[in-house]
């Protein structure tokens, strides 16, 4: 039975070889496929004994792996060998050395980097999840085919997680969410990043993932039936000018679907823009801009467009290469449709990223978006000693955002994320103008260092030798270079300020009878609610701890018994308030205190997660929140597991949104259906008018999600009420 299943298993593994060969996005010459084919031996040597969760033998990770690096990335040859082998240092036998001696200096230090990524010194470090992303993103120092092989991993385990118990499936897929997809956005991997977003979705939220895929497929016919309709006119006119194209539809992703119905507070029956048309014309370099040009014009010809909604991504590409024209027009049936028109150049950058890139670029200097992008992410690598939380946050400020372009004095362009300020410009162009800055012009005039640029914006700063960083430009700045750099400049003049303080804070404390010791020191800081004794010292320095209020510390530590006892005596009333059983923690189910988030108010009934705070104890959130893909993805060891139990003899309060058209006696027949119907109780009501459409907001307590869901659904059945959301 054992030889069967060995032979079974080596005979699979020579399939897939086989399929990694032919699949690869790059020509592989003799040498290539000997390459991958070494490197696949000592994988399969390195990985023999191992299995993983599902049970099947661990080589068709590595191999799995390999395949979305050689087709969905692009990588060369030397990237398929590394993802074969990424994880043969940290599993087995054989060394960084074996494999520099086996394959070269450059295979080895991307198996390195990969490595790396893996080994965290969990005593020194403030979030796990944080330091470990910061390790990962420190190593595109090294070969940007780590960050890439990475990626790959991470998507290979996303798509077999079946296997995974649910408390490491929600962790895993919050980590993709909030780190890994952005990464692959930036990048320019645009199906990666949707596969990983819809699949994190579909193990955080699962009914709702299924909810809205049942929803697609239901309406694929007619989607594609459309398309067609919206096409004919169009393809008729572009083959009477000699154009070679495809037109295809490209659906929304189901995480984007879920993310504008969450934003724009509708049900999926109200996302109208589930696709988008894509034209993918054949040209040369020479002529595809023109002939995009050309293209927009026949279409814009046939349907009414949007002058608001064009954007032009071939004049200025997108910092990740990628280039197209977008449009929106009123198609059939009067519906508002996006088209993107690309030649087939710009269609495989914008699927390919960083492979494409390299393979279309041929010497031209304007096609440098990984190098740029590479470059910004090196400036907010260098301050390495920052919190680990403050830089992937710092870092992940910019992965999503749009760009817009501004002009220096000298017609220089600079890109810059949208909504950046004229502060931003300022480190943009240079740190140490940054730092000086004492204040900017925006086309001549005077601003704030907080004025927000729009695209066309010129700017110029004025700076001074003695403008220094305050506290408050971290508030007047959204790229990450900038926070990175205002940081590091703080921190730098924090030393200097808090070793000051240390000084002073030893003689108060004299005066004050106390000797200047670790315990006092401790003291002090709770005493202060501060985290850090360098926190401490630097209140001291800069004059926000003064005299007297050393002197109510003094105070207090002489009445601490009777302190601790009134402190004790609340701390119990608050647990009597709150010690509620409807809730269960953990593995064991275990009934602790809890306290109900106010970001996203949680109710019986809905999908929840405990999260242990440091001052609050344990907050419950909704997985749909706008904090939870945060909270899980830095602070996994924080998150606990929570399970509704009996609800039935507890209410809370919830608030709907009632939106219609205004009538005599609706609001009567509103409250009625919610008072007698449902025998529930309103304890605050909001109706404002405008013309003869009415919005309502009511709050009401409720015993669980179920009975919300029944009223909703009541309220929606009523004659004139168009929409009713929970708010």
């Amino acid at each position: 039975m054992e030889v069967v299943s060995k032979k079974s298993t080596n005979r699979r593994i020579a399939r897939e070889y086989k399929k990694l060969l032919k699949i690869s996005y790059q020509d592989l010459s003799d040498n290539d496929v000997d390459l991958i084919r070494n490197a696949l031996d000592l994988a399969i040597d390195a990985h023999k004994d191992q299995y993983r969760k599902s049970g099947e033998p661990y080589i068709f990770h590595p191999l799995a792996v390999a395949k979305i690096a050689a087709e969905k990335i692009g990588l060369d040859s030397i990237g398929i060998a590394s993802a074969l082998l990424h994880d043969v240092v940290e599993d087995s036998k054989y060394s960084i050395e074996d494999i520099k001696s086996r394959f070269g200096g450059t295979i080895a230090k991307i198996v390195s980097g990969l490595t790396k990524i893996s080994k965290i010194k969990k005593d020194k470090i403030f979030s796990i999840q944080a330091e470990n992303f910061r390790k990962m993103l420190l190593t595109l120092n090294d070969d940007v085919r780590v960050i890439l092989i990475k990626i790959a991993d991470r998507l290979h385990n996303m798509q077999t997680m079946h296997y995974m118990p649910s408390d490491k499936q929600t962790k895993i897929s919050s980590e993709s969410l909030y780190i890994y997809a952005p990464i692959a956005h930036r990048i320019g991997l645009y199906e990666i990043k949707s596969e990983l977003e819809d699949l994190s979705l579909k193990y955080i939220e699962p009914e709702v993932y299924v909810e809205i895929d049942e929803e697609l497929k239901k309406s694929k016919v007619d989607q594609n039936l459309y398309i067609r309709n919206f096409s004919r006119k169009i393809s008729e006119k572009l083959r009477s000018q000699g154009i070679s194209f495809i037109i295809n539809g490209r659906g929304k992703s189901i995480y984007s679907i879920r993310n504008k119905m969450l934003k724009k507070n509708i049900s999926i029956d109200e996302v109208y823009d589930r696709f988008a048309i894509r034209i993918i014309y054949d040209s040369d370099k020479k002529n595809e801009k023109l002939l995009a040009w050309k293209i927009y014009s026949i279409v814009t010809d046939v349907y009414r467009p949007n002058p608001a909604r064009l954007r032009d991504w071939i004049s200025n590409p997108k910092t990740n290469g990628y280039e197209a024209l977008h449009t929106t027009v009123v198609g059939p049936k009067k519906k508002w449709i996006e088209v993107q028109i690309r030649s087939e150049r710009m269609h495989e950058i914008a699927e390919r990223g960083y492979a494409a890139h390299f393979k279309y670029k041929e010497g031209e200097s304007n096609e440098s978006g990984i190098e740029e992008w590479l470059n910004r992410l090196k400036d907010v690598m260098e301050n390495q000693e920052s919190n680990a939380v403050d830089f992937v946050d710092d870092f992940k400020l910019n992965l999503y955002s749009d760009e817009i372009f501004v002009f220096t004095p000298e017609g220089d362009l600079v890109s810059l994320s949208k909504g950046a300020t004229a502060l931003d410009f300022a480190f943009a162009v240079h740190t140490g103008l940054g730092l000086k800055t004492r204040g900017t012009k925006v086309n001549g005039k005077i601003v704030p260092l907080n004025f927000v640029l729009k695209s066309g914006d010129q700017v110029q700063v004025i700076k001074s030798k003695n403008s220094k960083p305050t506290a408050s430009w971290l508030k007047y700045v959204v790229t990450s270079r900038a926070k990175s750099k205002i940081r590091a400049a703080l921190k730098e003049n924090k030393k200097v300020i808090a070793e000051e303080g240390k000084e002073i804070l030893k003689r108060k404390l004299k005066q004050l009878k106390f000797s200047f010791n670790d315990n006092i020191i401790n003291k002090l800081q709770v005493f202060f609610n501060l985290q850090t004794n360098q926190d401490l010292f630097y209140g001291i320095g800069v004059g926000n701890i003064d005299n007297l209020e050393l002197k109510k510390f003094a105070k207090a530590q002489n009445n601490r018994i009777i302190k601790f006892f009134r402190r004790s005596s609340k701390d119990k009333k608050i647990v009597e308030k709150t010690n509620f059983d409807q809730l269960v923690f953990g593995k064991d189910e275990e009934k602790l205190n809890y306290k109900l988030s106010k970001c996203c108010k949680p109710i019986p009934g809905d999908n929840v997660f405990g999260f242990l705070t440091i001052n609050e104890g344990i907050t419950v959130h909704k997985y749909s929140c706008k904090n939870a893909i945060s909270m899980q993805s830095k602070f996994a060891y924080r998150v606990m597991i929570a399970k509704w139990i009996d609800s039935l003899n507890h209410e809370y309060s919830s608030t709907i949104e009632i939106f219609g058209i205004d009538n005599h006696g609706l609001l009567n027949t509103i409250t009625k259906v919610i008072s007698e119907n449902l025998n529930l109780n309103m304890k605050k009501s909001v109706f404002t008018t405008e013309g003869d459409t009415f919005k309502g907001e009511i709050t009401l307590t409720v015993k669980h999600k179920r009975i919300l869901n029944e009223l909703i659904d009541k309220l929606k059945k009523i004659p004139g009420v168009d929409k009713v959301v929970r708010f």
